[in-house]
């Protein structure tokens, strides 16, 4: 697979060749003994050039994803040799960042105080490789790239309102019944004025809003004061919701959860960023 996979990010055999320190033929042994064991042509191929075929294609995909697994394990053991320390610079999103990441940032420095954390609560995609990020947390769905990524969980888009306002207006039972009720959008949730329902098939539906807010903060602030509905991730509004302040509605219609990550962008991390991984992924698991 490594040879394989080599020769794909080279683009021929003589370049793999020379990248991996072994002679042609003996990348193309490993090449053919490998199309032998799947059963498929991987390549079309010449000792200057090379393409993937169809089948090769999904293989080298598969390939990637393994071999990082791979490194990533091997990453693992060697860090636990070395102490953490140096300096470390993280990322997340500001509100998930605040009430989840920096709780467990400042664990990890109590724990580790050879370690100089740089935490970055930012409410945009940043590339770390430009930025000289060591890891980020992302909420989402991920693109295709070369980042490396491991799960830590999910969590939900969930509708909720105030005591008061419910009192005031009703509770909606369905989504369209949220076209006759005012509400709250927080622009950086929703981009227009439709919120997403559904369960295996996502579906939209118009709101009516009497207040768009790009803070999320500040956004829920006017939903505990009962200025309408409002749809939230559940870690933003889970405090109000356990004392009462907020009641979730819609909950039957909630879209599936969005997946929440650890990315970074090389196979082989620091130990420092090893270890913060290996420290966070189970606190974040465990949160909704």
């Amino acid at each position: 697979m490594q040879v394989f996979a080599r020769i794909v990010d080279a683009g021929s055999l003589t370049a793999a060749a020379g990248a991996l320190g072994l002679s042609v033929p003996a990348v193309v042994r490993s090449l053919a003994a490998l199309e032998k064991a799947v059963g498929v042509r991987l390549l079309n191929r010449t000792t200057r050039r090379s393409s993937l075929t169809d089948a090769g294609r999904e293989y080298y995909e598969r390939c990637r994803r393994v071999l990082a697994e791979v490194d990533d394990a091997d990453a693992s053991m060697s860090a636990r040799r070395s102490e953490p320390k140096g300096r470390m610079r993280l990322t997340a999103p500001a509100s998930y960042g605040r009430r989840r990441v920096a709780p467990i940032v400042a664990e990890f420095i109590g724990k580790y105080p050879e370690v100089e954390v740089e935490l970055l609560l930012l409410d945009r995609v940043v590339d770390l490789v430009e930025e000289g990020i060591d890891a980020a947390v992302r909420i989402g769905k991920l693109p295709d790239s070369t980042l490396v990524a491991r799960p830590v969980g999910e969590t939900r888009r969930v509708v909720c309102a105030a005591p008061s306002y419910l009192r005031r207006a009703g509770v909606p039972k369905v989504p369209a019944d949220l076209a006759t009720h005012r509400c709250i959008v927080f622009s950086g949730l929703a981009a227009t004025n439709e919120w997403t329902f559904g369960g295996t098939t996502r579906t939209r539906w118009p709101v009516r809003p009497v207040l768009r807010i790009n803070q999320v903060e500040a956004a829920l602030d006017a939903c505990l004061a009962g200025l309408g509905c409002a749809q939230f991730l559940h870690y933003q509004v889970e405090a109000a919701l356990e004392k009462g302040k907020l009641k979730r509605l819609l909950s039957q219609y909630e879209p599936p959860p969005v997946p929440v990550h650890i990315v970074y962008p090389h196979a082989r991390p620091s130990s420092s960023v090893r270890a913060f991984i290996d420290m966070a992924a189970p606190r974040l698991e465990s949160l909704k």
